[in-house]
């Protein structure tokens, strides 16, 4: 008899045991599944403002897509940006390409540098997870024969020969050459002197410095004795500034020609009125010059309160293209997104996007930039 009482008063405990885990599991499977998507740059350092542009830009598209809503495989999904620093170090990268792995991040949008891009590949390589760069352009990158690496940049191989045959057309016969050392600026700089070489420019001198330099004085004597009609300078907007502006301390009149690592408006502050001096190329087409520029930059300005430095539209951008990757394959799982990757056509901010088998951009785009009155001031543009 108690027995039986005891059974009888249980089952009303069971039933509604049952009924909370059956609870449960409808609310688990109503819940939002949070997709991780990781971006690296440099957010502290010398550049650490065109490493919060890349960043920025990211961030941009993941709140958009969270805001209307991702739905793959029928499951709803929540993106999460797993931002981190890499210092633009290589070593750096390589620990913080792991700590993304272990947090099982789905795709990385990074990292900013060549030098640090390069390192943190064949970690992503190895986890099978689609890596794609903003902004790395030396050519190593994508020639790893890795299938993960991508980029929406084009390459130094097209960057250093525009910028060589843009200058010749504005009558530079002789050119000092300069890198500082990094995987990018020595890039772009043997990209450069070749292209130059081959259209009858006399490289004078082609010297090296490092990217943490501010006394670029010994240097700049030297090649002032040489008197060339240029001094390219492979590196970014932290040091291209002080040599530019030390040049012109100096006395040099020759022109002062880099790429998209120091043509930025930042350049113009760091420089001064030697920014007027400067001729420089970017790998991707000018803000102007984007299907979707001028609202993108309106949105920009009115999420960060701040303009758009250059790479954020194609960091935007990329996250897409990886939101696009999961649609086509109905799939959150990293290895399924890589696999459609090489079958994208994407039209986005920069324009439409679609892949070569190396995973560089199809028709890549060379900018030209001058300054005036400290005003970065487009010039042209170059198709590849």
């Amino acid at each position: 008899m108690e027995r039986n009482i005891a059974v009888k008063l249980c089952k009303p405990v069971l039933t509604g045991a049952v009924a909370t885990l059956a609870f449960a599991a409808a609310a688990s499977a109503m819940a939002d599944q949070v997709v991780k998507i990781g971006s690296v740059e440099p957010t502290t350092g010398g550049i650490a403002h065109l490493g919060k542009d890349n960043e920025n830009g990211a961030r941009l598209a993941v709140e958009e897509i969270n805001a209307k809503g991702l739905t793959i495989g029928g499951q709803k999904i929540t993106l999460q940006l797993d931002a981190q620093d890499d210092g633009a170090d290589p070593r750096q990268a390589t620990q913080v390409a792991q700590k993304l792995v272990d947090n099982k991040v789905v795709a990385v949008i990074g990292h900013l540098n060549s030098g640090t891009s390069i390192p943190a590949s064949k970690i992503y390589s190895d986890a099978g997870i689609v890596q794609i760069s903003p902004s790395a352009t030396n050519p190593t990158y994508t020639l790893q024969g890795f299938k993960t690496t991508y980029r929406v940049v084009a390459t130094d191989a097209q960057q250093g020969p525009a910028l060589a045959s843009y200058a010749q057309s504005k009558g530079i016969k002789s050119v000092a050459v300069v890198d500082d050392s990094t995987a990018y600026g020595q890039g772009l700089a043997n990209e450069f002197e070749k292209k130059a070489k081959a259209l009858g420019l006399k490289v004078v001198s082609h010297d090296a410095t490092n990217d943490k330099a501010v006394d670029f004085r010994a240097i700049l004597t030297k090649i002032k004795g040489e008197n060339p009609d240029a001094i390219m300078y492979g590196g970014m907007d932290a040091t291209g500034g002080p040599l530019a502006k030390q040049a012109k301390q100096l006395g040099l009149r020759a022109k002062v020609l880099s790429g998209d690592g120091v043509c930025t408006d930042q350049l113009a502050e760091l420089a001064g009125p030697a920014a007027d001096n400067v001729l420089c190329s970017q790998a991707g087409a000018a803000l102007e010059k984007m299907p979707g520029g001028a609202a993108f930059q309106a949105k920009y300005q009115k999420r960060f309160n701040q303009g758009i430095k250059f790479d954020a539209p194609f960091a935007y951008d990329a996250v897409y293209i990886v939101v696009d990757a999961m649609k086509r394959a109905n799939s959150t799982d990293a290895a399924k997104i890589l696999a459609v990757m090489p079958s994208t056509k994407y039209d986005g901010v920069i324009g439409t996007t679609t892949f070569d088998p190396k995973g560089d951009l199809t028709h890549g785009i060379i900018s030209i930039y001058g300054y005036k009155s400290g005003k970065k001031t487009f010039l042209d543009q170059v198709k590849m």
